[in-house]
């Protein structure tokens, strides 16, 4: 039992109830500051996002993509290997939902980097059939576009490595790099390039930062609505078993 005197008010709670609410009050806490981080994370993605959108597109050279900023303008020559190209499945847009297109460029120093050619949607509706995404024969190409992660599945699920038979294209779902260079059978590079909405050979690219609809603004309104539960909590333990001392 917990008994505390005040002036004019005695507070006496038994001690469940004060574990109970000191626990509540602080996982309501550091459920607001989680979400009040994840806000300041969202927006530092949306200014690289803008970053790179007013940036003019640089040369990669011997660099490597995992050493530039996320977002980051990139011109780039190569060929195409159209032969292998994956089909990212479960990706949606404005509601429906399609593939995401990934074609290697095999770049001027050997080395290969995954193009995301952008989305299309499912064939008719169908899941059974995989569109055509087969390129003209293509001598060397310049493209531009924008560094960026992989996608990748919330807590892990839905996540399903490109099949291992000898068809192409290989449909596949939140995958790794090491699954895609394994499948190629070459080292790739470790990010994507999204493609730009300008060049050829793409289909819909309008990129967005990553977490669109889910910014800044939404994570402060949820790390507001956790300290409201933890001050309500606290509220409701003073006014549950505090009284008023007797003269």
């Amino acid at each position: 039992m917990l008994q505390v005197e005040l002036r004019n008010h005695r507070l006496r709670a038994g001690a469940w109830m004060t574990l109970l609410a000191c626990t509540g009050v602080l996982a309501f806490g550091l459920l607001g500051r989680w979400q009040w981080h994840r806000a300041g994370e969202k927006r530092a993605v949306e200014a690289a996002f803008a970053a790179g959108t007013l940036q003019p597109g640089s040369e990669l050279g011997a660099r490597s993509t995992a050493d530039l900023p996320r977002y980051a303008a990139l011109h780039l020559h190569g060929h195409y290997d159209g032969a292998h190209q994956f089909l990212l499945d479960n990706m949606g847009h404005s509601g429906a939902t399609g593939y995401e297109v990934l074609t290697p460029l095999l770049l001027e120093d050997g080395r290969a980097l995954l193009v995301n050619r952008g989305w299309l949607p499912l064939p008719e509706g169908r899941r059974d059939r995989l569109p055509d995404i087969a390129l003209p024969p293509l001598n060397a190409i310049e493209l531009g576009g924008r560094i960026d992660l992989l996608p990748s599945a919330a807590i892990g699920m839905g996540h399903a490595a490109p099949d291992a038979g000898p068809a192409w294209p290989k449909r596949t779902s939140f995958p790794t790099t090491d699954e895609l260079a394994a499948a190629l059978k070459r080292p790739i590079e470790p990010r994507q390039l999204l493609l730009g909405a300008a060049e050829p050979y793409g289909y819909r690219c309008d990129w967005q930062p990553a977490g669109e609809g889910f910014g800044p603004a939404r994570h402060l309104a949820y790390a507001l609505q956790w300290w409201a539960f933890a001050a309500l909590t606290l509220f409701l333990y003073f006014f549950m078993n505090i009284e008023r001392r007797k003269p």
